[in-house]
């Protein structure tokens, strides 16, 4: 039963557990989310607060009226911001490929892919790249932009569905597709009879 737009969220209602290693600072519509990984910070619209509710727990709080998938999405951010700082958010990607190669330059990540020249990737602030066993890991504190860069990165290469080459998230299952050469088995041995 749809109840309005005055229902609660459920994620928005569940609190926000901040380690004593982590400091959050409300200034003016401005939260600052600081810890050891480094410092985080967004704006809170009009309808959500945010508040101590007891030592070390958090809560997201949406004003009378207000949007609650907006609560929902403010208290995301909020407990994104928070394992931001405190252990930091990673995507890892894997190459597939004879002759694929990551290589770091500097703070720069130089792919060989396939391409008739190498593809240089320059990591936006607070994003780390390194590279270890033809493995790249993208790490930081923005959950979203370090799952932005990974896909920018694994966009440069997609893997193909036929030999199953090019660049992949870490456990990512690609569906391989027959090619011309077992359709073309498989048509001429079922005809033969």
């Amino acid at each position: 039963m749809y109840r309005g737009v005055n229902h609660m969220s459920r994620i928005g209602t569940s609190p926000v557990v901040v380690p004593g290693t982590i400091k959050v600072t409300l200034l003016g519509g401005m939260v600052t989310v600081a810890g050891p990984k480094g410092e985080a910070v967004f704006g809170l619209p009009g309808d959500v607060t945010i508040g101590e509710e007891s030592e070390g727990v958090w809560r997201v709080m949406l004003k009378k009226g207000g949007d609650a998938a907006l609560h929902g999405f403010m208290r995301a951010q909020f407990a994104n911001a928070v394992i931001g700082v405190g252990t930091g958010w990673s995507r890892t990607l894997e190459l597939a490929g004879v002759g694929y190669r990551a290589a770091m330059t500097g703070e720069n990540l130089v792919l060989t892919v396939g391409f008739s020249h190498p593809v240089t990737v320059v990591p936006p602030k607070g994003i780390m790249i390194s590279v270890s066993e033809g493995k790249i890991m993208v790490s930081g504190v923005n959950k979203q932009i370090v799952g932005q860069v990974a896909a920018n990165i694994r966009a440069i290469k997609k893997p193909e569905p036929y030999k199953g080459k090019g660049i992949k998230y870490e456990g990512e299952y690609i569906r391989k597709k027959a090619g011309k050469a077992a359709k073309a088995v498989g048509a001429t041995s079922g005809g033969a009879k």
